[in-house]
């Protein structure tokens, strides 16, 4: 749904963060610090030398390069995907907001420099609805997995729901959440038409999954994975070509 032109970058960033992900969320079995911190160090050398053995990192190095992606935006995600081998519950707004804006609204602006191809102009207009759809969609994932997260993780992300998550908190959450996506949408509007399609497809079905979750009590989030078919998948895949055909948003 992204434009060829930028499609690769996309990837190349995603590979990246999704491995870096990995090692923090499936590595049980391993000295996961060690690893992580090997991660870093051959990311750092592949920046520096720009070639890496390391087929992801090479990609990753390539797209950074290419797009002047500011390295303080790496450092802040590395941060937060270090704070998962340690920190398992969040008490605070300012340490939720901060591991937030370090596992996903980074990930948002790095590839808003790709999709807007380095315009720097164009990256600071969009910045604030990038971070916002980054929120927006991490705090879903949050909901979505609570189960998996408190139950295999061990870990609680939202401050005080691991021993407190009723529906009146789940509201609150789920306000929270449709404020992000409503600065985001506005966003989406003006971005590239290269990257428009695949933005705005992936915001609708983030927007079902709240919908499933906003209609689903407090005890079924905490027991099951609530998801979206297949098939409705493939329906909004269709109303979203359609709009953005029309162009009716």
């Amino acid at each position: 749904m992204l434009a060829p032109s930028i499609r690769q970058d996309i990837h190349n960033i995603y590979g990246f963060v999704r491995f870096a992900d990995e090692i923090v969320d499936s590595f049980h079995d391993y000295n996961k610090e060690m690893l992580l911190n090997k991660f870093e160090s051959d990311l750092d050398q592949a920046l520096k030398d720009k070639i890496s053995l390391n087929p992801i990192l090479n990609s990753f190095q390539h797209t950074v390069h290419r797009y002047s992606i500011d390295y303080n935006l790496i450092a802040s995600f590395l941060k937060s995907m270090r704070l998962d081998l340690s920190k398992q519950t969040y008490t605070t707004d300012l340490d939720y907001h901060e591991y937030i804006y370090g596992s996903a609204d980074v990930v948002g602006l790095m590839c808003l420099k790709v999709f807007v191809k380095g315009d720097q102009e164009k990256y600071n207009e969009l910045k604030d609805a990038a971070k916002a759809l980054g929120s927006a969609f991490q705090k879903v994932n949050f909901l979505r997995d609570l189960k998996d997260d408190l139950e295999v993780l061990n870990r609680s992300y939202f401050p005080n729901a691991a021993q407190n998550f009723t529906n009146e908190t789940k509201l609150e959450i789920i306000a929270e959440i449709e404020e992000d996506f409503k600065k985001a949408f506005k966003g989406i509007l003006v971005l590239p038409k290269e990257a428009k399609f695949g933005v705005y497809t992936a915001y609708r079905y983030y927007k079902k999954l709240l919908d499933k979750l906003k209609k689903s009590s407090a005890r079924q989030i905490q027991s099951k994975r609530v998801r979206v078919p297949n098939y409705q998948k493939f329906g909004l895949l269709a109303k979203s070509y359609v709009n953005y055909k029309l162009n009716i948003f």
